[in-house]
């Protein structure tokens, strides 16, 4: 049984129809696993025993009476600890929350858990959500599944480490700046950014609604489009028959490809070429309005710090440094120059528009760098205000042009390759992502 713990959510499911699995068994398998595990209270915030059971034995009784609900309708996934969860505490990473108890699920849980899921438990994430590093100091920071001294990635960090380490079939997280595409790249992951506003963000605990997304670190492209389909109470899309023959890919060289380090970058010019020798076209892209996009990300530190500023300076002390000052850069901005950055972003997503028009998906490395030191990155503040920028820089492009995107791992560890799709192109992206998946392979 303990070979299921490393299936794809997708396979469970399959499983679960054929009747070779049941779900009170694998909830089991996970719980246990969870339990025993060395890095549990550095993974899970909280783990949900009870609930998990008791969605396992009604996705067990469907499985027996042949009513289920979705091909994952039994299968133990785990949530970020910023959707909340009813009578269970979502506290998003901060001590400023401490103790806070919602009253009911946060949509997209309650609708996934409509169709099935079985919900573990809440995993450890960056203070508040931001940062694409994953260090916590206030309440724990999760492992990096190649290296202890390795970061994990954020702030999905304990969402990656959950399917990382075979203690959930998937993670739920969500992604503002890269927090879905860091550490699934980083943890070998495929990891979803769901275009802004597609999914709920209703129950869910903000950094920059603007910007805010929700998204799945998975072993697998079909895995995302299902748990994406389950979030919204809609049909997956059809995967099958998938190809990269004729498809046209720009190869991003504004901003995307500046001081790559050695590892990401031989893994990027690999991965490109099996992309290339299955039929893909790749055209260079040069595209200043990036570099203009780019600009305006001054705005995610204002609307955050517009959001929480109230809770923040009624207690500073219980926020990481870090943390703290990266929300307080926002503190200055005008309103009228919040306005006319806004402004200079539409322009630069219409320009982006029309440049990207004939290509099917942009290609980057999902992070120019691999994980930073975990230890340095706690002494060294130059070192952790540098690294944190590297890390979420290429994933920041999609999230300012308003864009979908997916991030595949390599074969080479902690390199991730990013296909960057359309505004609410998803269910195309995940095509063209599940032909590129059997190339990499």
């Amino acid at each position: 049984m303990d070979d299921w713990r490393w299936m794809s959510a997708a396979d469970l499911g399959r499983a679960i129809g054929a009747g070779t699995i049941d779900p009170v068994d694998l909830t089991e398998v996970y719980l246990s696993a969870i339990d025993a595990h060395e890095h549990r209270d550095r993974i899970y915030a909280r783990v949900t025993h009870d609930r998990a059971r008791a969605e396992a034995r009604a996705a067990s009784a469907r499985a027996k009476a042949g009513t289920r609900k979705s091909l994952l309708d039994g299968v133990p996934v785990s949530w970020k600890d910023l959707f909340d969860t009813a009578g269970i505490a979502t506290e998003a990473g901060s001590a400023l929350l401490k103790g806070r108890t919602p009253e009911a699920d946060a949509r997209v849980l309650a609708v996934a858990t409509a169709f099935g899921l079985v919900c573990l438990g809440k995993t450890h994430m960056s203070e508040l959500a931001f940062s694409g590093i994953g260090i916590n100091p206030v309440t724990a920071t999760p492992p990096n599944r190649h290296n202890p001294d390795w970061v994990p990635g954020g702030s999905s960090s304990g969402a990656a480490a959950s399917a990382a380490f075979g203690l959930a079939a998937a993670g739920i997280g969500s992604d503002t700046g890269g927090s879905v595409r860091v550490p699934s790249a980083w943890n070998d992951l495929v990891g979803l950014k769901t275009t802004s506003g597609r999914l709920s963000l209703d129950g869910v605990v903000p950094l920059c609604l603007s910007f805010d997304t929700i998204g799945p670190l998975s072993r697998s492209v079909e895995d995302c489009a299902q748990l994406l389909a389950l979030m919204e109470g809609t049909t997956p899309v059809d995967l099958s028959g998938a190809s990269l023959a004729g498809r046209r890919f720009g190869l991003l060289n504004t901003i995307a490809m500046d001081g790559v380090r050695d590892d990401p970058r031989r893994a990027f010019d690999a991965a490109v070429d099996k992309l290339r020798a299955k039929g893909a076209e790749i055209v260079s892209v040069d595209a200043p309005e990036v570099t203009l996009a780019m600009d305006q990300t001054p705005l995610f530190a204002a609307e955050g710090y517009g959001l929480w500023k109230d809770t923040i300076e009624s207690a500073p002390e219980k926020m990481f440094d870090e943390i703290l000052a990266r929300f307080r850069n926002g503190q200055s901005m005008l309103a009228s120059e919040f306005v006319s950055r806004w402004q200079l972003l539409h322009q630069a997503r219409a320009k982006w528009t029309a440049r990207v028009a004939g290509l099917d998906a942009v290609l980057l490395p999902t992070s120019p760098i691999l994980p930073p030191d975990r230890d340095r990155m706690m002494t060294d503040s130059a070192y952790y205000v540098q690294e944190n920028l590297l890390a979420l820089r290429n994933t920041r492009i999609g999230n300012v042009l308003g864009l979908s995107a997916l991030t595949l791992p390599t074969g080479t560890p902690a390199c991730g390759l990013m296909m960057m799709g359309r505004p609410g192109g998803e269910d195309a992206l995940l095509r063209l992502g599940a032909a590129a998946e059997k190339a990499l392979a």
